[in-house]
């Protein structure tokens, strides 16, 4: 009982770390611009489809992974450059259509440039499993989980720490003031884009050892990283982690104990509650008037 316990715990985190680092993306940026980028699942599949391709065309694995993950932001950085500037002044509504459109497209080029069929990626460390107190895992879900954490500790210092991170807060918390003071908005929300498109890419990389990917990945991995970001907070760094590893948990403990048919409807029931009973998230601030 004990180690079937585990074995959906681990297999829980790794789906929860892939969450998590898309709703790191979403949450950067509805910081930055207070747009909600329904294009973010793209970004992971084009990292996952990417590499897959150009470790196909000869390039070593590591190099590949970083190509894959700098083409991603470069991607997003141009999104933002050729669809969002331009639309800037839109209301939400207009913007969301606007990103669901680019969603479409960036999945349609894919399809095109490099096919309909599953891409896979070789295991960065084996695939000899690893066995610990009756349940086994794969070296690669310890890839995603470190390399996970790793990114949630730099994205905090790149925040806390420097120039531009500073720049980027300043953006999400008052536009005006931080042009005002020198900052170069545009520069700064074009940032966003490609940071947090090149953040999805890194997911995408992580997890195509476990499970393959093609061109329609982005989908399902997207709308679950909105709901984790939803989930714990929108616009929270902290509650885009934590709802990710609680919607991975949650979803791998109602495959395993109830049925995997259900597994994808987890997270849109998930929603509906966390709407009804508390908007903000776990860690999101209670909007408050000022009187």
């Amino acid at each position: 009982m004990l180690s079937e316990l585990l074995q959906f715990s681990l297999s829980g985190m790794t789906l929860g770390a892939t969450y998590a680092l898309a709703a790191l993306g979403f949450s950067m940026i509805y910081n930055a611009s207070g747009v909600i980028n329904f294009a973010q699942g793209e970004f992971i599949m084009i990292g996952g489809m990417a590499a897959s391709f150009l470790v196909a065309a000869g390039l070593p694995l590591p190099l590949a992974c970083l190509a894959a993950v700098a083409i991603a932001g470069l991607i997003g950085g141009v999104v933002e450059r050729l669809t969002i500037a331009p639309a800037r002044t839109a209301d939400v509504a207009s913007i969301v259509i606007i990103t669901i459109g680019v969603s479409m497209i960036l999945r349609g080029l894919t399809e095109i440039l490099l096919g309909k069929s599953a891409h896979a990626l070789p295991a960065f460390s084996g695939d000899d499993p690893i066995a610990v107190l009756g349940a086994t895992f794969l070296p690669q879900s310890v890839w995603v989980l470190g390399v996970g954490g790793l990114i949630v500790v730099g994205l905090r210092l790149f925040f806390g720490h420097t120039r531009i991170g500073k720049g980027v807060l300043a953006t999400a918390h008052d536009r005006l003031a931080a042009q005002l003071v020198g900052i170069d908005v545009r520069r700064v929300l074009t940032l966003s884009f490609a940071l947090s498109a090149a953040t999805g890419a890194v997911g995408g990389v992580l997890v195509t050892p476990i499970s393959t990917v093609s061109f329609d990945t982005g989908v399902m991995l997207g709308l679950k990283g909105f709901v984790a970001a939803t989930l714990g907070g929108l616009g929270s760094g902290a509650g885009a982690v934590l709802g990710g590893l609680s919607l991975g948990l949650i979803e791998a403990m109602t495959a395993g104990y109830v049925s995997s048919s259900y597994k994808d409807a987890v997270p849109f029931i998930l929603i509906f509650v966390v709407l009804v009973l508390r908007p903000q998230g776990m860690l999101g601030a209670k909007p408050t008037d000022r009187i």
